[in-house]
């Protein structure tokens, strides 16, 4: 269609333009364009009366069934059912959806990135989720993806949970319980470090900064208590991954990067980048570059930073790998750090394009209807916990029925991922166990059983032959093949543009429209024809891709029943 006008431009005005078809009140049409209003500048004519030639010479083609125009120069038109039917026949292929926008570009994407020294979180819900649709919206798009986990496994937290074993766990409380165990000393610890400041006494503090020091020296006992404490706490997070169903290529967390940090903070030294403070401490002025705040990159006792393992990936990857794109997957909190970081980048002649993926907060409902973030004091915040319970609940909306417990962890997974993507990702999300299990409304399981159901349609009436479907005129199907046809912009606009919650809208109005579609139209059964049956029957096989293609983007699969 978009073609089709721009030839018509082309013939009648003798230029070329990209024409942009978009959706309006289907009172109005089935598209509309502003073509004519992009094109009044250049030409130096009212946009209404080159609207007005567009619209006469697309009647005369003969090609769709209604043009008008309307306002200052907007066009209006209507496309047969048959025809878009062509359209999407013309167009399909075994990976409908994607595109090659990325081809010859690499991108790395980072993500879910936990602190080891406490147990998994809910606090990482978003960035396992956020960074995985970003590394599937790269991929659909054509980029080469590499992915890493970049684990918080370096500095302080190292030295508490050595104080803090010592103090208050043994060999047998760490091989009951594991990371928990860990994560419970890590509290007590840091509630111990706390009331020692209050007092204005530092003992402990010094114990912790005297662990790190054993660790940077690579003294025996040190390193020891970093290799058992890194495998439990490893363990754990690829346990939680799993169930997840995310994994990435690459785990190369601050440990490995810290001895490269403090080398790269010495080279800035020297070129005069970086500044050492009468302290000791290392800063890199940023006010060139507009910001006031300098970027500290080594404490004055030499200790690296978060700025100091990160200057060091940033160094590492441009050499290892030379992205153009570098996607992390962090929360908003660290939104003026990141820009001190790629402002950084910018000053050491680092020239890809950094983004940092940042995301809203976890809000949970109180028991007086109020919001707040999420929290231990209020619920679930272990992940192991909450997807235990999201299964404990899929498992009752499928009571009584024969659905496999693969199935339940789809299902599960489905309804927790899927509202992650309620909204855009830069608002905060409501967590609400009733709506995000709801089978109605925007929710995962919505989404999936739609698909089951097209899925069941399909394989109870497998299609022996399309011969015929070229006479059937798809009027009662329009909607969807419309909305079929939407599906290869919206994964383009969501890849650029990082914002997957446009895909799963997209996939809950799909869902919508094809419940819709069953209330009218008898796809097999009630006395429909061999050519209606066949012709609707292939038409879902295409649904039923966009549908597994959509929801494979945020990380869903679709169950075999529910």
């Amino acid at each position: 269609m978009d073609t089709k006008i721009s030839q018509v431009v082309h013939d009648l005005f003798d230029t070329d333009v990209e024409v942009v078809l978009t959706r309006p009140d289907p009172q109005f049409g089935d598209y509309a364009t502003n073509v004519a209003m992009q094109l009044a500048r250049p030409l130096g004519k009212n946009p209404r009366e080159i609207a007005e030639q567009i619209a006469s010479r697309l009647r005369e083609a003969g090609d769709f069934s209604d043009v008008t125009v309307a306002g200052p120069g907007f066009i209006n038109f209507r496309v047969p059912a048959r025809s878009l039917a062509d359209t999407l026949d013309h167009s399909w292929s075994d990976c409908y959806g994607e595109n090659d926008d990325g081809a010859g570009k690499t991108v790395i994407v980072e993500y879910p990135s936990p602190n080891m020294a406490k147990p998994y979180s809910i606090g990482h819900l978003r960035p396992a989720n956020q960074g995985w649709a970003a590394r599937r919206l790269m991929d659909a798009t054509g980029w080469k993806v590499i992915t890493d986990n970049h684990l918080g496994d370096y500095g302080a937290p190292f030295g508490i949970w050595v104080v803090g074993y010592l103090l208050f766990s043994s060999e047998e409380a760490l091989e009951k319980d594991g990371v928990y165990e860990l994560g419970r000393v890590y509290i007590e610890t840091k509630k111990a470090l706390k009331e020692e400041k209050e007092r204005g006494e530092s003992t402990l503090a010094n114990q912790v900064q005297d662990w790190l020091i054993k660790l940077e020296r690579n003294e025996e006992e040190a390193v020891s208590y970093s290799k058992r404490f890194n495998e439990i706490s490893l363990k754990h997070i690829h346990d939680v991954m799993d169930r997840m169903r995310i994994s990435t290529d690459h785990e190369l967390g601050e440990a490995f990067f810290a001895p490269r940090g403090k080398e790269a903070v010495q080279v800035l030294l020297k070129s005069g980048i970086a500044k050492q403070n009468d302290d000791g401490s290392v800063i890199v002025p940023l006010d060139d570059l507009g910001i006031k705040v300098p970027l500290l990159v080594q404490k004055s006792n030499g200790a690296a930073l978060y700025a100091t393992t990160d200057l060091a990936t940033v160094l590492y990857r441009d050499e290892t790998w030379h992205p153009d794109r570098v996607v992390l997957a962090v929360g908003s909190e660290q939104q003026f750090y990141f820009t001190q970081l790629f402002a950084l980048c910018k000053k050491i002649g680092i020239h890809t394009e950094y983004i940092h993926l940042w995301f809203g907060m976890i809000d949970q409902v109180n028991e007086d209807g109020t919001r707040e973030k999420m929290s231990s004091r209020k619920g679930v915040v272990l992940m192991e916990k909450l997807l235990d319970t999201a299964e404990a609940k899929a498992r009752e909306i499928v009571e009584g029925r024969e659905v496999t417990e693969e199935d339940v962890k789809k299902i599960a997974l489905g309804a927790i991922k899927f509202s992650d993507f309620a909204a855009d990702r830069r608002t905060n999300i409501l967590f609400d166990w009733k709506t995000i299990f709801a089978l109605t409304g925007f929710s995962g399981p919505y989404v999936q059983y739609a698909a089951v159901r097209v899925n069941k349609i399909i394989n109870d009436n497998p299609l022996t032959s399309s011969a015929e479907i070229g006479t059937y005129d798809y009027e009662t199907e329009k909607a969807i093949l419309a909305k079929l046809l939407d599906y290869p912009s919206v994964v383009r606009l969501a890849a650029r543009d990082l914002e997957p919650h446009k895909v799963a809208t997209y996939i809950y109005e799909l869902a919508r429209e094809m419940n819709r579609y069953y209330e009218q139209t008898p796809v097999a059964t009630g006395g429909v024809s061999e050519v209606e049956k066949a012709a609707r029957i292939a038409l879902l096989q295409k649904v039923s891709h966009v549908f597994t293609h959509g929801l494979s983007l945020l990380g869903i699969e679709v169950p075999q029943k529910m």
